[in-house]
């Protein structure tokens, strides 16, 4: 690896599987020491575990996005271990066991929990985080949005899709707010991913095969493909973009 993030103090969400714990292997990879938030310890420990054992540094924490005291117990383990955060992505979402479905067939108990992960649990994190960068007048913090959010089959993740739009505001808004402080702010929108969320869902090779169909680059998305962008947006590479929304999805969005 290049060691493009030497020493630097990543927190990544949502590490346990899939995208997060991805992101969390490439950024030990390159030099960073990492927290990893999850509401599955088991996993997020695996995740840590398996970094330790290639001689990298990194802890697990059992947190809940969605619960403010819990996201400042993160905050507050992350500056007993390391003093400072220098990244922060904000991975974890919920998306594992749904369906696609008619936009008026969801619960309205359904609709609030993924507001409280996807939206508020973003904003919880970079409320907790936020004041810690500000103090060092410099952070990078990563959004993971999703391609869902512009794109027609959106309709039938409604609430999903719609969470996933205004992890897009919160972006675009925070990276206004915090560019004085030398806060970047950015967000990666990833396609359908062959992660065993996706690959459980019902009919996932249905929606696998339409993906492909619409997608320039013929073959599915990996969580290691994302990496590189991830790795790019926490580098001083790009110290001079902010409020940018990156699809990383084979080509299937074109703006």
């Amino acid at each position: 690896m290049s060691n493009a993030l030497p020493n630097k103090i990543a927190i990544i969400t949502g590490a346990g599987g899939g995208i997060g714990r991805a992101f969390a292997i490439r950024y030990a990879a390159e030099g960073a020491k990492l927290l990893l938030p999850d509401i599955n310890l088991k996993k997020a420990e695996a995740t840590a575990k398996l970094i330790l054992s290639k001689g990298g540094q990194a802890a697990a924490i059992e947190t809940d996005i969605s619960d403010e005291k819990s996201v400042q117990k993160m905050a507050k383990e992350a500056i007993r271990l390391y003093g400072k955060v220098d990244i922060l992505v904000n991975n974890a979402a919920l998306f594992a066991g749904i369906n696609p479905s008619l936009w008026n067939s969801w619960s309205v108990e359904s609709w609030d929990k993924f507001f409280a992960v996807n939206v508020r649990g973003t904003w919880l994190c970079c409320k907790a985080i936020v004041p810690l960068m500000v103090k060092q007048k410099k952070g990078k913090i990563i959004n993971i949005s999703s391609d869902s959010a512009n794109l027609n089959a959106s309709q039938f993740l409604l609430p999903y899709s719609s969470s996933k739009a205004a992890v897009c505001q919160i972006t675009k808004s925070l990276a206004r707010a915090l560019g004085p402080s030398g806060i970047n702010v950015n967000a990666i929108a990833p396609g359908l991913t062959a992660t065993s969320a996706s690959l459980e869902q019902e009919n996932a090779e249905e929606q696998f095969a339409g993906t492909l169909d619409i997608q320039y680059i013929k073959r599915r998305e990996e969580p290691e493909d994302l990496v590189g962008t991830a790795v790019f947006l926490a580098t001083k590479d790009s110290d001079f973009i902010t409020g940018q929304i990156f699809y990383v999805n084979g080509g299937a969005t074109i703006n």
